[in-house]
């Protein structure tokens, strides 16, 4: 083709070209700032006055206060007088595609794809509670999967999501669906029942879209039929699981109420233990040794004694809550002063979604102070997702995800159940005025 062209007409091609590549790498990329009374300041555990925070194409640029730090020419100015600033939230234990008010038996009236339909209004309203990130533990079909890739394709509002797929365990445990006859049982895509079948089952997570694991190392509230502390996996599946999921980037979760499934998934080398409710003096002391995140969610005990069965739950599961729900608390409040890495999840779906900030005030009441909770759903919550280079602190690099309240939140708490403004990647989502 060049061969066939003049000199001139070559070198006009080449300076359209470069003409072309000046426009395309001058244009400016979209900057925001915002500014507001105090800024949490989660990393020093601090909170500092008069912050101003510039986001350029979705990421933070520069962390200052107002009269040093100057507002960019060109950028949108947020200001939001009055308020503190943090960085967006972190949920390590929610369900979007569950409902708390649909329970039991009744969930089997709706079509499977239902549940996929209401995620999109589950992560409507977490995101205008404040969380722009949440792990979502658990859900049929890859739902969560289908959720995260319409979200983050901004098809959807929502959260960023690590998403589990199928929390996989035994056959009969709290991962396999249970309360139906024998005719019709069918095999669950979640089960397995060897360490072999556990590695295959990992690898075949991932293969569709899993970024974190799930497993169901105990009994638990909601599966009918098991010991809400027994243990359901062994040592060598957990292992196994354990071991292909880092070998392949990702971490692990483990759903364990009993004290024996807790020491074992820790020894395993599981990375997150969820619930924790039945752990002894011994093992909240190997938890810290080995530097296991607990993930305790201790708001919706509140909420499930008192709607009892009103929402389909069985009587099977509330006698079990009443019998774990205080100890739970006990053991949090243990936890804490044995320096176990502590972090905010709230089990979203078993209760109300949009209600996550109600557990902030229960964390406080049972030990931590306001800061430390707070610390728990951002810069500890980045650590143990191992995205301490997105999300989690207003520092330079991160996403600019930041939520604002009213007032000071670590001398009121419960402010944090009502955020007015939420900013993902620098675009608000709600509020901002």
């Amino acid at each position: 083709m060049f061969a066939s062209l003049h000199r001139g007409e070559f070198m006009r091609l080449i300076l359209a070209a470069l003409v072309a590549l000046t426009l395309t790498t001058t244009v400016q990329a979209e900057t925001v700032a915002i500014s507001a009374d105090h800024m949490v300041d989660v990393l020093s555990g601090k909170t500092t006055d008069k912050p101003l925070v510039v986001v350029t194409d979705g990421r933070i640029t520069a962390v200052g206060r107002q009269g040093s730090l100057n507002v960019p020419a060109g950028a949108k100015l947020i200001d939001l007088p009055g308020r503190t600033i943090l960085p967006g939230l972190i949920d390590m234990h929610v369900h979007l595609t569950a409902l708390a008010e649909v329970g039991g038996y009744q969930g089997l009236r709706y079509t499977d794809s239902f549940w996929s339909a209401v995620g999109v209004a589950n992560a409507l309203k977490t995101i205008n509670a404040g969380f722009t990130s949440v792990r979502n533990v658990g859900s049929d079909d890859f739902q969560d999967v289908g959720l995260r890739q319409a979200i983050d394709g901004g098809y959807i509002p929502g959260p960023r999501m690590t998403t589990a797929g199928y929390a996989i365990g035994s056959t009969g445990g709290h991962c396999d669906r249970g309360g139906l006859p024998p005719s019709m049982d069918v095999v669950q895509k979640s089960v397995i029942n060897s360490p072999d079948e556990a590695r295959a089952k990992v690898r075949w997570l991932h293969k569709y879209g899993a970024t974190v694991i799930k497993i169901c190392a105990t009994g638990g509230v909601f599966s009918l039929g098991d010991s809400v502390g027994g243990q359901q996996l062994s040592f060598e599946e957990m292992k196994a699981i354990a071991d292909e999921a880092h070998m392949l980037g990702l971490r692990v979760a483990a759903h364990a109420h009993g004290n024996d499934g807790i020491k074992t998934a820790i020894l395993a080398g599981i990375d997150t233990i969820e619930h924790c409710s039945l752990a002894d003096d011994a093992t909240i002391k190997l938890a810290a040794e080995h530097k296991t995140w607990f993930d305790m969610d201790i708001y919706n005990d509140d909420y499930i004694l008192a709607t009892g069965t009103a929402n389909g739950t069985e009587q099977e599961s509330l006698d079990k809550e009443k019998l774990i729900g205080r100890l739970q608390r006990e053991t949090f409040r243990k936890a804490v002063r044995a320096g176990v890495p502590m972090l905010f999840g709230t089990d979203a779906g078993v209760y109300p979604h949009g209600d996550n900030g109600k557990q902030f005030a229960t964390m406080v009441k049972w030990g931590m102070t306001p800061m430390q909770a707070i610390q728990a759903a951002t810069k500890s919550a980045a650590e143990a997702l191992g995205k301490t280079g997105d999300v989690g602190a207003i520092v330079v690099g991160r996403y600019g995800d930041i939520v604002a309240v009213s007032g000071d939140p670590i001398a009121d708490i419960t402010l944090l159940q009502h955020v007015d403004t939420v900013i993902k990647g620098g675009v608000v989502v709600k509020g901002g005025k």
